[in-house]
This record gives C-alpha cells, structure tokens and sequence, in this order.
C-alpha cells in the first residue's frame, strides 16, 4: 500500500497511480467510488481520501487524463530538431483539449485552489501536472540547442503560457478571443526560445 508521508515523487506517484485506476474503471463504463478507486489503485481507503477528498473531484480531474493525448500521439511527426514547430503541436492540443473540457478544467483549478487556502500541511500534490512532462518531452531532441539550465527555465516560463491559468487570464483577464489568445501564445512561446538559445 501507498504511503502519503513517503518523498514528493512517491506522493506524485500515489496521486497518478489514483487518478489512471479512475480512469481504467470509467473506460470500463463505471462510475467508480473512491473505495473502487482505491482498491484497483492498489492503495488503502484512507490514502485515496487523502489525496481526493470526494469522488467528484477524482472523477473531474480524471476526465481530464482521459480527454489529455500522449506526448507520443501529440508529436507524431514533428520535426526533432526544430523546438518552435514541436512546442506548437504542444499548444494545439492544450488548446483543442482546453476548449472541449472548459468546465471541468475550471472546476479544478477551483478545487486545487480551495485546497490551497485550507491548514493542508500533508505537502501532497494538489494537482496532475501534465503540461511540464508534455513541454520537456516537446523540448528533448533539441536540448543540446540550450544551455542545461536555460532549458529548465525555458520550461518552467512555458508552462506559464500553455495550459489553464493562461487560457483564464485570456478569457476573464484580457477577455479576448481564442484566435488573438493563439496568437499572443505563439509569440510568447516563440520569444521565450530564441531568449533560451542567447
């Protein structure tokens, strides 16, 4: 069984290990409980409710995995040595997944957010990061183009640009549309690679 008071990377691991087993059951065309959950995940009841304190927001941020394509499936076909063209197709999918999962992604921003401002000292994830291993997968032919700590940075600022936060402050913030919030992501991800390569 999982243990929550194990290293970050065990903790990351647990939160994944739940979130795939809710995902496996709803492929199955079941709506699991957390119990369900916890049982195909291999960890005990009370590390689930740990990590997910209600089934609905399990469920949520499992709709999004399911709806999320691999980095495989995603750079298919790009060029290996050309980062701009391969953080596009990175920016594609974000988007497209993005628009057809609007509501669930906002629910869960809401949600980590929520647990942010509780007394949560567990220091469990409060949240899937799923851009960050997309945008290093994206970026991996061309690291020797980078100097190892600009390619960190240079994923660490792209992850600013590409995923829920962006896609808020593009609609609520800035209010403008999806076509001018394309392009204002393809400039800021454009810059930020030629910053990296200086």
């Amino acid at each position: 069984m999982a243990d929550t008071a194990g290293r970050p990377n065990q903790r990351r691991r647990t939160r994944k290990d739940l979130l795939e087993a809710a995902t496996r059951l709803m492929r199955k065309g079941l709506k699991p409980t957390l119990e369900d959950v916890a049982e195909e995940a291999l960890v005990s009841r009370a590390t689930a409710y740990r990590y997910f304190p209600s089934v609905e927001q399990l469920l949520v941020e499992a709709a999004l995995d399911v709806a999320m394509p691999t980095a495989d499936e995603v750079l298919r076909g790009a060029p290996l040595i050309d980062p701009l063209a391969r953080l596009e197709k990175v920016d594609v999918a974000f988007e497209s997944m993005m628009s057809a999962n609007e509501a669930g992604l906002r629910m869960m921003l809401a949600q980590s957010m929520q647990r942010s401002l509780a007394a949560d000292t567990s220091k469990l994830p409060k949240r899937q990061n799923r851009r960050s291993p997309m945008i290093d997968a994206a970026l991996a032919p061309a690291a020797k183009q980078f100097k190892p700590v600009d390619l960190q940075m240079l994923s660490r600022a792209l992850a600013l640009v590409i995923g829920t936060e962006a896609m808020v402050v593009f609609k609520d913030v800035l209010q403008i549309s999806d076509a001018e919030a394309r392009k204002v992501r393809r400039w800021t991800i454009r810059a930020l690679v030629e910053a990296a390569k200086k």
